[in-house]
């Protein structure tokens, strides 16, 4: 079992008169563990603990940096891990394109999960491409720091944040039949 954060008490909860800041923070805190995993030597919210070294840091970079192109373009079930890696950054870069664009679609899901093969070349473009999403999201979202609390944008980093502990959990699954 993962090493659990601090718990939070009813009154120290944000309170809908605070700024979006503390509601954006903890949402961001979230994301980053699924995405870049846990602090070294800290306890996390939901994934196993990265030890004081800095290894077993199991976030969702990690986990597809540890796999070769191959294994990522590897079949597994109908689905591979380039899929839903480049599901995922596609994903993050529309929660950008709604909330701070007013973008609306329509949206290709379907072929957002494409490539769903890759090269080396092709397999390192996806991470970055991820990465960026990720960053890009981190900076849209400290935009609204000091702001009032916007449900709109409070539900849409909420969204990314169970969308990529989905796609993580998804993406751990597929890893066991491609070692």
């Amino acid at each position: 079992m993962p090493a659990r954060l601090a718990p939070r008490t009813l009154s120290g909860m944000t309170n809908p008169s605070e700024s979006a800041s503390n509601a954006v923070s903890g949402i961001l805190g979230i994301l980053r563990e699924a995405v870049l995993g846990g602090q070294p030597g800290q306890g996390t919210a939901f994934l196993d603990g990265t030890k004081a070294d800095g290894s077993g840091n199991h976030g969702l970079l990690a986990t597809l940096d540890a796999l070769s192109a191959a294994q990522a373009s590897q079949d597994v079930l109908g689905s591979t891990v380039a899929a839903h890696a480049a599901h995922t950054a596609y994903h993050l870069e529309v929660i950008v394109r709604w909330e701070r664009d007013g973008d609306r679609g329509p949206f290709d899901w379907k072929g957002s999960f494409e490539p769903t093969h890759v090269d080396d070349p092709a397999w390192a473009a996806v991470r970055a491409r991820l990465r960026a999403a990720y960053e890009d999201l981190v900076a849209f979202a400290r935009t609204w720091e000091g702001r009032p609390v916007d449900g709109d944008v409070t539900e849409g980093l909420s969204g990314a944040v169970a969308h990529v502990a989905y796609h993580l959990g998804a993406i751990r699954q597929l890893v066991k039949g491609v070692q």
